[in-house]
């Protein structure tokens, strides 16, 4: 059942019970460490539209006159960057902060956004945060579709099932024919996360729904801003790259010659993020 929620409610309407965790930080090693700095830079990609990409997974930013949505905040140590970007396009403070997924690089400043934001996320990447006790758990969830309402302008976030982990959710921007579509596409090849519900033999069966949204331009979980045909060629892989491995251990071919293969098709299949998951892909589809 999808879930709507309209964006012009008081911070606590629709939440969910928040879990707050409280973590250390490992102690640092003596000597003179320089802390992480920033290396962003952003971009105007459409009307009131921006991309923020450097550091971990890409950010998007929607103005608007009552405020600012953001897709994915980095990792904390990217988070004063991130409102500094944001105020060089506009005086709006962000109000609303849409995580693609539960992965650091993607929700890293989650923690310093909850007081003055709020954080969304498909309900599978909030109780797997929950489970690896990771720091800045959202307040508020959704499991198939939820529609957002500032400033006249309309966001939707939707799910259509596992890839990259189990919660993978798409952030569509149907006025501007926009999708940013976190690891789901993301150019550092199809990296399944097993651990945290992740499928290669779904993935491509994900992306199908996808692709039945209507846009020309796609802001990938990381990698430059593209457009439409790059998220269908990586669909491709995606169905592809199962099916080629099936049929060959079906065959009675070794790991070794499915890699040979990889090799020789190049591309994404080569990424390391591929290569060196090759027995749990083949673990899932022996299945």
């Amino acid at each position: 059942m999808s879930r709507t929620l309209v964006v012009r409610l008081s911070a606590g309407a629709v939440a969910l019970g928040c879990t707050w965790i409280a973590y250390t930080q490992a102690p640092q090693p003596q000597g003179k460490q320089q802390p992480k700095q920033a290396n962003n830079a952003i971009s105007k990609v459409a009307e009131d539209l921006y991309a923020i990409i450097g550091d971990g997974g890409n950010s998007t930013v929607l103005v608007t006159n009552e405020g600012v949505i953001l897709v994915d905040d980095k990792f904390e140590y990217d988070f004063q960057d991130i409102v500094d970007k944001v105020k060089s396009v506009t005086n709006q403070p962000i109000k609303y902060v849409l995580n693609t997924h539960l992965h650091g690089d993607h929700t890293g400043s989650n923690e310093k956004f909850l007081p003055t934001a709020e954080i969304i996320a498909h309900k599978n990447a909030r109780d797997t945060m929950v489970k690896n006790k990771a720091p800045g758990v959202m307040r508020v969830v959704f499991t198939d579709e939820t529609d957002l309402f500032l400033g006249g302008k309309e966001v939707r976030m939707k799910y259509f099932g596992r890839g990259h982990t189990n919660g993978d959710a798409v952030v569509y921007f149907p006025a501007l024919r926009v999708l940013a579509s976190g690891d789901i596409g993301a150019n550092n090849g199809p990296n399944v996360d097993y651990a945290n519900g992740g499928s290669m033999k779904e993935w491509g069966k994900t992306l199908d729904g996808v692709l039945q949204l209507d846009f020309d331009t796609v802001i990938p979980g990381h990698g430059p801003v593209s457009k439409r045909q790059y998220l269908m060629d990586y669909r491709d892989v995606t169905v592809k790259l199962p099916a080629t491995v099936i049929s060959m251990v079906r065959e009675g071919k070794s790991k070794d010659d499915i890699a040979k293969v990889f090799m020789t098709n190049g591309g994404l299949w080569v990424n390391p993020n591929v290569v060196n998951k090759l027995d749990q892909i083949m673990a899932e589809l022996k299945n």
